[in-house]
């Protein structure tokens, strides 16, 4: 056999002395070796074993191992997998529902999980499974965010401050004061009557008041937030500390903490006041009366789903046809047309 394969190579060599001899003779001959003698030298070297490194010159023998590889149908062995089994996607799906829905760290998962029934993923993994969607794999430690804080207190969390309005008097335009408390979760606001003195007496006198509300509302207060304006007097927040509210005021120079409440009184200003000359008090309160009834009972709120913060009996939804709805649609004005509230007629 090595015999034959040997004169098999010497008469591929003799065929090829016409070929090409630029670069390496190896790689003429591999460039000229055509299938059929591949295949021929692959039969002869198939049963010379180890004796093919010394006698292979054409080709290197891995090279000729391959063709014999190649010539008996290619058939490849399996590689068989290795390392731990894909993660299933259920179990996914919950360590992600469990990491975005609390602050936990990756071993308190594993601990829900296993206390669910279910077989854990190890820490890497759990750990990897967060990273691949943006979350942090540790537990969130310390006071937390801001926003931690206001979804934590929001039933019971009120922010209030005050606003200034130029009332044109007798004496010419004078500052008009009102001081509007507004509920973090509900969204609901009180507003005080107007003056132009918010002296600490007015002030006590309208915490007064505002906690009498509180009281015959559905409503809770544990927190009432403020910034540092000096309106907001020692006596003030006194009167909170004895409803057993905890006072909180904003850090300095940082109206987004207060946030809620500043966006309420954008609201009143660029929607309604803008549009008047205030001529006192009594006008002022007329104004502001109207606007927070439409606020509560008849205008949608975009944070709360475009649903109504107070619903009234004429919001009802019916179940009538198009045309129907649209003979009983009814509009209903305020402060002279600039506020409008549409509903349907009951039948």
């Amino acid at each position: 056999m090595i015999q034959s394969f040997q004169r098999l190579l010497r008469w591929v060599h003799f065929q090829r002395r016409s070929a090409p001899r630029s670069g390496s003779v190896l790689h003429a001959y591999l460039q000229t070796v055509t299938p059929k003698e591949k295949n021929r030298l692959a039969k002869f070297a198939a049963k010379l074993g180890v004796a093919l490194n010394e006698l292979a010159s054409i080709a290197h023998p891995s090279t000729i191992r391959r063709w014999i590889r190649e010539a008996a149908g290619g058939v490849k062995k399996s590689v068989a997998k290795r390392g731990r089994p894909k993660t299933k996607e259920e179990i996914r799906e919950l360590v992600l529902k469990m990491a975005q829905e609390n602050d936990w760290g990756y071993t308190r998962i594993m601990g829900e999980l296993k206390k669910l029934g279910i077989k854990p993923p190890s820490r890497n993994t759990i750990k990897n499974i967060l990273k691949e969607h943006g979350l942090e794999p540790g537990p969130k430690r310390g006071e937390g965010t801001w926003d931690d804080f206001l979804k934590q207190h929001a039933a019971t969390l009120w922010q209030c401050d005050f606003y200034a309005k130029k009332a044109l008097t007798l004496k010419g335009f004078r500052d008009l004061y009102i001081l509007i408390f507004l509920h973090v979760e509900s969204r609901r606001v009180y507003i005080t009557p107007s003056t132009f003195h918010p002296n600490e007496e007015w002030v006590k006198q309208q915490a007064v008041a505002f906690l009498d509300h509180v009281k015959e509302s559905d409503l809770d207060i544990k927190l009432l937030m403020h910034d540092r304006d000096t309106k907001f007097t020692a006596s003030f927040d006194a009167l909170f500390d004895q409803a057993g509210a905890e006072m909180k005021q904003t850090a300095f120079r940082s109206p987004n903490t207060n946030a809620f409440v500043e966006r309420y009184i954008q609201t009143l200003q660029q929607e309604v006041l803008d549009y008047f000359v205030v001529f006192g008090e009594q006008h002022m309160d007329h104004i502001v009366t109207e606007a927070v009834e439409h606020y509560h009972e008849e205008r949608p709120h975009q944070s709360k789903k475009n649903e109504l913060l107070c619903k009234r009996p004429d919001n009802a939804a019916t179940e009538d046809e198009p045309d129907e709805q649209k003979l009983r649609l009814q509009c209903n004005e305020r402060l002279g047309g600039l506020l409008k509230h549409y509903y349907l007629r009951a039948a």
